[in-house]
């Protein structure tokens, strides 16, 4: 497999081998040992998949204080993954990393904990699979606005399909410094 770095040091794009000939292919999606050498020490808790039609937006988001990293993958169709900085002191807060994701380039990304999380449907239909490192926790959930214009996210749709949840959620600047995860090492008043 191959880490590919991103803008964000703590980002990556994997790219796992495949091996594939006129009957189909075959690639390792989790290998514990491979992760680990590659500077990606994870335990998973959860996998989840979901089916999005052309259009569907779903995010951001992110759990805190009881955070989520997630290795994202697209086993149908194709995405725009979208991942942004919310740590407050991170030297990297609000900045965004995007990728493709799709059954054919097999790519993974890897979102560390203290990232917002969000896609949109480029294919007719997606089927998108990820491994979560916590559980789901309803009452830890936050989320951005997917078209905060602090954020600049380049979306592939100007109307996209939205859940209601995520069409009201707010802009980075007005979520209290205190219902965000806090960088490592960051010193931060009221923190």
């Amino acid at each position: 497999m191959k880490v590919i770095s991103t803008e964000i040091e703590e980002v990556k794009i994997i790219k796992p081998k495949v091996f594939g000939d006129a009957r189909g292919f075959f690639k390792e999606t989790w290998s514990r040992n491979r992760y680990i050498e590659a500077g990606i020490e994870l335990t998973f808790v959860q996998d989840n998949v979901s089916s999005s039609s052309k259009g569907v937006l779903r995010g951001l988001h992110y759990q805190h204080p009881q955070g989520q990293a997630k290795l994202i993958s697209v086993l149908r169709g194709e995405v725009l993954d979208v991942v942004v900085d919310v740590r407050v002191g991170s030297p990297t807060f609000g900045k965004y990393v995007s990728t493709i994701l799709s059954e054919d380039n097999h790519r993974q990304f890897y979102v560390p904990i203290g990232f917002a999380h969000g896609f949109c449907v480029l294919s007719e239909m997606a089927l998108f699979s990820y491994k979560c490192t916590e559980f789901y926790n309803a009452q830890t959930e936050g989320g951005v606005l997917w078209n905060d214009p602090d954020l600049g996210i380049d979306w592939p749709v100007d109307n996209p399909s939205l859940s209601e949840k995520d069409l009201n959620q707010p802009r980075l600047r007005d979520i209290p410094k205190e219902k965000l995860p806090v960088y490592e090492g960051a010193v931060v008043d009221g923190v």
